[in-house]
């Protein structure tokens, strides 16, 4: 899984060279608005489940982008660091689901009309920590997967203002313990769903 990141990450420069020559490469960043899936577990020596949903947190990515014109098309590959946030309530309190992790989406573009334009293409991320609060949790099950970002934009000169949505292609679970005051254990889908703002620069 590692190789596979860093034969995308490698795919990304070579693009991002081309594009200096061709279209362009740039800086983009924003804030993200997170909703990971659900959390399972049971309360020790009760025998009593439960089935917990999250509620989202706002998180921030930043990163670099590179960008190749094909006419009415363009592609643009994206690689940029990524920090989301969840929270759960667990047996009456609130606590914060973290997740750093590495985003590299390819994705396709159609300029529609002036310089607004839609997209979308497939995200490959590596995770690289996750944290719920004061709870011990384990790696998560695959820490590279995939997901979808589709989304539409806006250039006002050297600026672009762009919206997606993420999701990823399927569950990616993570066991937790609980501590003597939760005295929960169970798993938490780690799965991405989410909004995503950006305002990129090109350079």
């Amino acid at each position: 899984m590692k190789k596979t990141l860093l034969c995308a990450a490698v795919t990304l420069v070579s693009c991002i060279t081309f594009a200096q020559s061709g279209s362009g490469f740039g800086l983009k960043g924003g804030l993200n608005y997170n909703q990971n899936g659900d959390l399972i577990g049971s309360i020790a020596n009760a025998g009593e489940n439960i089935l917990e949903g999250s509620e989202g947190r706002a998180g921030f990515h930043i990163g670099v982008y590179g960008k190749i014109d094909l006419l009415k098309l363009y592609v643009r590959p994206e690689l940029f660091f990524t920090q989301t946030k969840s929270s759960y309530d667990l047996n009456g309190d609130e606590n914060d689901f973290d997740i750093s992790k590495i985003d590299l989406p390819v994705l396709v573009g159609v300029k529609i009309v002036g310089p607004l334009h839609v997209f979308a293409g497939p995200a490959f991320q590596y995770i690289l920590n996750n944290d719920l609060g004061d709870i011990q949790i384990e790696d998560v099950e695959n820490e590279f997967t995939v997901g979808l970002h589709a989304g539409l934009g806006v250039n006002l000169g050297r600026l672009g203002l762009d919206v997606r949505y993420e999701r990823g292609f399927s569950s990616n679970e993570a066991e937790f313990i609980g501590n003597n005051i939760t005295n929960i254990s169970g798993r938490v889908d780690s799965r991405p769903e989410q909004i995503i703002f950006s305002l990129s620069v090109h350079l």
